[in-house]
């Protein structure tokens, strides 16, 4: 049988090069148009975000694979795989960041000799940075104009991608994965408990722990920051102060339940211990994954208002309008980095019971 033999790897068909490079045609540059030379940049600006993407997707993939799994051992090579990877994102959102300045080299008359080429598409329809929000864990209920992502029409999502989309959005995603992580954390299990000695009689979360630091915590409040009380109250123990509205209530509401809350509260007041190290990286990497996001936003805004001043986006958006209630609400963690509302300095931190140390400690 005759076989025949493999061609050598070559860089250019590796990377499929004739694919990418093969890539750019502005609708300028067709016949009837006066080319415009920045359409160039614009398009691989946005290419170049759009292979970028694709790699969040593929890191959040494995995140979300290893946080499917109904125990996980923090202490194990996957816990530092997904910190790792996590990190990874964040690398990324920085590049993606910096690539704003790119474009931003293009003035807004540039921008005018190619833009009403470009109705009705727009930023808007990148699929992929709607599967990486959902992916993270911002659902539509919490989207500003949240009719607006539903729709197929002129502007919109083609059927597919919105089909894609909209079955992304109804599996479980990254941070209900995390606070089903965080639920089951142990160490408030009454037998790692029994030596603890409380320093206060009141009882008002049902363990010692928690009725300790509320006290240390409420001493430490300044008399302007007297009511952070109830709110800590509501955060952490679902208990509402009499005198709060519903309004008030759903700006405390959090997208983690309590018991998620104070796992994490916990994780970062005691980081220290080893057991903790991973797991705090790992929050403090979402925070900064979400802030990362939120600074993206602000910087596109920032740059729309300068491109087109108040003028409707290509797709039929309100423009920098949009952007900007999108900026404001589009926060997926703002719980975990909210938490620095509840920390108490490190030398009031209670002092855990030995069971419990030697659970968050190494012992030789």
């Amino acid at each position: 049988m005759l076989v025949m033999k493999k061609e050598p790897l070559y860089y250019g068909s590796y990377l499929h090069l004739e694919k990418i490079l093969d890539g750019q045609h502005p609708v300028s540059f067709e016949e009837g148009h006066a080319p415009a030379h920045d359409e160039m940049l614009f398009i691989i600006i946005h290419q170049a975000y759009e292979l970028w993407f694709k790699q969040i997707l593929f890191e959040l993939d494995y995140v979300m694979h290893i946080f499917s799994q109904e125990k996980i051992n923090d202490n194990s090579e996957d816990m530092n795989l997904v910190c790792h990877r996590l990190h990874r994102v964040i690398r990324i959102l920085e590049l993606l960041n910096q690539q704003i300045t790119i474009l931003n080299t293009m003035t807004p008359l540039d921008f005018l000799e190619f833009r009403n080429l470009l109705t009705p598409s727009s930023g808007f329809q990148s699929a992929q940075f709607r599967l990486i929000e959902a992916r993270l864990g911002l659902q539509i209920d919490q989207r500003h104009q949240k009719e607006y992502y539903k729709r197929t029409n002129e502007g919109g999502f083609t059927r597919n991608d919105y089909e894609r989309i909209t079955a992304v959005e109804t599996e479980k995603n990254l941070l209900q994965l995390v606070n089903d992580w965080l639920e089951r954390m142990p160490f408030f299990d009454t037998e790692l408990w029994h030596q603890y000695k409380p320093a206060t009689t009141n009882n008002t979360t049902d363990h010692p722990f928690w009725n300790d630091y509320r006290a240390v915590y409420l001493q430490g409040l300044t008399e302007r920051e007297q009511a952070k009380i109830f709110d800590f109250d509501y955060v952490f123990f679902e208990k509402a102060h009499v005198d709060y509205t519903p309004e008030q209530l759903e700006t405390l509401r959090s997208n983690f339940s309590p018991k998620a809350m104070r796992a994490a509260l916990f994780i970062m007041l005691y980081r220290d211990f080893p057991v903790f190290q991973t797991s705090y990286q790992l929050l403090d990497a979402l925070i900064e994954i979400d802030h990362l996001l939120s600074n993206w936003r602000h910087k596109h805004l920032i740059m729309v208002r300068r491109m087109i001043g108040m003028r409707v986006g290509t797709g039929n958006t309100s423009g920098a309008g949009y952007l900007e209630g999108a900026l404001s609400k589009h926060y997926v963690y703002r719980d975990l980095s909210g938490l620095a509302t509840y920390l108490i300095e490190r030398k009031n931190l209670p002092k855990l019971p030995i069971e419990l140390m030697k659970k968050l400690g190494f012992h030789r």
